[in-house]
């Protein structure tokens, strides 16, 4: 894994990963996740202050939106293809092999592309297959399916040979499922999204990707204000005590101090955000770098606290985080 650098729109240096087929994948992107504004206005916004690499998935709800901006965007010659990456990822609800292509392509044409850059399953657990995306029985209870995850892979490996996707990864895999899908993988993932930040700082599986040769994307990098589920820690983390005085040595929005954070790791990292002045703030974080005695004291505040804890799958053999 190395890193390069590259000169976007508007002239800031933006660092990119290189991925294990080569493709350049931009460190800092655009999350679609709960967008409070159309998607296709924040997507033309984001553009416009330099963001080329989007997080999208099937489950948000917004990717024909995203798509609009993409088919106008494209159209009008304002970015080009090349310079977009386009992530997505494959529901719960279709990771039966027969399904994942269909799922695909069902994305790429909500997105108006031909296709993505990157492919993720977005969980292990499979659902009960079907239009509904949260299948629930009588009981109000989400109806889980056998499928393994790991006939999933073997169907998304399929998409690569197909050209519809140019790299494929997971997304919220513990240590243990990564490797059934190492194992038995003709195409490994090259990509792995998972929830981090201070307080949940994944070193461990941060460690492991690195020995693979999987980069790792963080998403609620900011710890997810807008989360359904309960808050952890004493502080919400942008005001940590801790962090606010660390953004204040650097004279930086606590926002800027951990998305820097996960740059300095080695990470891609996805703010959300609608607005757009709060877009260019958080994609004005190449000025200053954090020093190790500082990042000593951002790993220090990990406790394992987890936003996205997905308790509607709670007992789904699958569940990554209930036997990590």
């Amino acid at each position: 894994m190395s890193l390069e650098t590259t000169i976007n729109t508007n002239l800031n240096q933006v660092p990119f990963i290189v991925l294990r087929n080569g493709r350049k994948m931009p460190m800092i992107g655009l999350g679609t996740w709960r967008l409070q504004r159309k998607a296709s206005e924040v997507v033309c916004d984001a553009i416009d202050v330099g963001y080329r690499h989007f997080d999208c998935a099937h489950i948000y709800r917004n990717e024909v939106e995203v798509g609009e901006a993409f088919k106008e965007l494209l159209g009008k010659g304002i970015v080009n293809r090349n310079d977009l990456f386009v992530t997505s990822k494959l529901w719960n609800t279709f990771h039966h092999p027969s399904m994942v292509r269909q799922a695909c392509e069902t994305t790429l044409k909500n997105l108006n592309l031909t296709h993505l850059d990157n492919y993720l399953i977005h969980w292990p657990m499979a659902y009960k297959d079907g239009e509904d995306l949260y299948p629930k029985d009588a009981n109000n209870k989400v109806i889980f399916s056998n499928v393994d995850y790991v006939d999933t892979w073997q169907a998304m490996e399929s998409l690569v040979d197909a050209g519809l996707c140019l790299s494929i990864g997971l997304s919220n895999f513990n240590i243990s499922q990564i490797e059934r899908i190492l194992k038995v993988a003709r195409i490994p993932p090259t990509n792995l999204q998972i929830e981090c930040h201070p307080y949940l700082n994944q070193h461990k599986l941060m460690e492991f990707c690195k020995a693979h040769n999987i980069v790792v994307t963080a998403y609620s990098p900011l710890g997810s204000p807008s989360s359904p589920y309960a808050k952890p820690g004493e502080y919400p983390i942008l005001q940590n005590p801790k962090i606010l005085s660390l953004a204040e040595k650097y004279h930086k929005t606590p926002a800027q101090l951990l998305l820097r954070y996960q740059v300095d790791r080695g990470n891609v990292v996805i703010p959300r955000s609608a607005n757009k002045d709060h877009m260019l703030e958080n994609f004005n974080i190449l000025d200053f770098k954090i020093s190790s005695e500082d990042m000593d004291i951002l790993n220090s505040l990990d406790f394992g606290g987890r936003f996205m804890i997905m308790a509607d799958a709670k007992g789904h053999p699958h569940h990554p985080f209930e036997n990590e």
